[in-house]
């Protein structure tokens, strides 16, 4: 009975028993083979001790989380406990993420540094207190400080190109920041670099150190990513809206496919993660995605860049849709051609927008590709005996619990995009033009203006 239903637990995150369980049981493993010492482990330097969290300990490294089951729930058995509280806090968490959608970009921009900042906040409370450094001067504060000069960095460069027109006419004492931008950056980096180096202290060397890389790959992770998400919200919503709503169907459809019919474990890194809820899930995203492009694809709110319009100070989203969003005529395959004829359907072409074929890539990427950060996240949280990243949003654990596979697909978006979709952007080739003197315009004007006459585009 027990093997049966921790197979068909689903996709739910595994509850702390079951981590104790296993830890235990690959302790125990572990013990039945006498150690051995070699000349290498034997001149284990004395300071690695304080670096090394003690694995040999079955007591969890982190504090478990809190017990935020309501009692009206805690007479259920556990599997459907578990399925109602994420069933309603799912309900909560779309109706919240279509409130921002409504709101427009800055407000999934807004959203986005939200996450940003919550994600980075639990891993790097996870380095403090396995590494306990909280006693170790500046650290806390450098790693926030850290923190800040990445996005200073990524988002001006954002703001730069997006609203350089903005920040050029009506923000001018921004102007030196966004002028100077990387060397700011540069600077201030510097500056907390020469912090981090004055701040070591002899005892604590190998600790300081592990910490400086644990935040820097922190940084990477979180900050990067989000960067290159917020790099394609501006490069039209619909690439936002798919690759996002794609992991969060790709994760209810392998959570509901696990829990009624899965049989077989997937992985161990997480055990109740099932080959059903697996297969099941890539048919289901693959079917929403073909389906969400070609609802989506009609409107120029989704299909057009977001823009800064100078004359009415606001962002826009008009455009004229490029040939992505445009209805196009199709050869069918011979082969699938037959396999319509044994229906008696007898038909050569078919119409559909090419973003539905662009979305059956991401869509097979976020099924087969992005459940691995979350099988990643799950090694992580298991190597720290931790069930969860935090518990923020019950049934869920942590932000970054929820958010493990969205990072991975941010950065597979931007690659697509940049490889196969995107052109120039005339608003944003705009925008650095009018940051211009006047001469250096009128220049580009007659340029311009020679190219299209020698084009035949403009008569003489």
């Amino acid at each position: 009975m027990d093997t049966e239903l921790r197979h068909r637990g689903g996709e739910t995150a595994d509850n702390a028993e079951d981590i104790t369980q296993a830890v235990t049981t690959e302790t125990t493993k572990e013990d039945d083979v006498a150690p051995k010492t070699t000349a290498a482990s034997s001149h284990i330097p004395p300071q690695v001790d304080d670096i090394l969290p003690n694995l040999d300990d079955k007591k969890p490294l982190i504090p478990p989380q809190q017990d935020t089951v309501p009692e009206v729930l805690k007479g259920l058995p556990p599997r459907w406990r578990n399925w109602i509280i994420r069933g309603i806090w799912s309900i909560i968490m779309v109706a919240g993420f279509l409130l921002i959608i409504w709101i427009g970009p800055l407000g999934l921009v807004a959203l986005i540094m939200l996450i940003q900042l919550a994600c980075f906040r639990e891993i790097i409370n996870i380095g403090y207190a396995v590494y306990k450094s909280q006693d170790l001067p500046w650290f806390r504060t450098l790693s926030w400080y850290f923190l800040l000069c990445a996005n200073y960095f990524f988002y001006g460069e954002s703001t730069k190109d997006y609203f350089g027109i903005l920040v050029h006419k009506d923000l001018e004492f921004l102007q030196p920041l966004a002028d100077y931008h990387r060397f700011i950056s540069f600077t201030l980096y510097v500056l907390g670099f020469c912090a981090f180096v004055l701040s070591l202290v002899k005892q604590h060397y190998l600790v300081q150190f592990t910490l400086f890389g644990w935040t820097h790959v922190t940084l990477l992770i979180v900050v990067t990513q989000s960067h290159l998400l917020v790099q394609c919200i501006f490069e039209g919503l619909i690439w936002f809206l798919l690759s996002t709503s794609m992991i969060i169907c790709n994760d209810i459809m392998a959570y509901i496919f696990g829990f009624f019919f899965g049989r077989t474990s997937l992985i161990k890194l997480s055990p109740k993660k099932t080959w059903e809820g697996f297969i099941g899930a890539f048919f289901s995203t693959v079917l929403y995605a073909f389906a969400m492009a070609y609802f989506l694809a009609p409107y120029q709110h989704f299909v057009c860049p977001a823009n800064y319009d100078d004359d009415l100070k606001r962002i826009t989203m008009d455009c004229e849709p490029s040939s992505t969003f445009i209805m196009t005529e199709y050869n069918i395959p011979v082969i699938i051609r037959a396999i319509l004829g044994l229906f008696g359907i007898h038909q050569s072409t078919i119409w559909l927008y090419p973003i539905q074929i662009h979305a059956l890539a991401l869509a097979t990427f976020a099924s087969l590709v992005s459940p691995f950060g979350g099988f990643f996240a799950s090694g992580f949280k298991r190597a720290f005996k931790i069930k969860d990243f935090g518990d923020v949003l019950p049934g869920h654990g942590g932000i970054m619990d929820r958010f493990d596979c969205q990072y991975l697909m941010a950065s597979f978006l931007h690659v697509y995009l940049s490889s196969f979709i995107r052109t120039a952007n005339p608003a944003k080739l705009l925008q650095q033009v009018l940051q211009l003197n006047p001469d250096q315009q009128l220049n580009v004007f007659l340029q311009f203006q020679e190219h299209l006459i020698k084009n035949g585009l403009l008569k003489a």
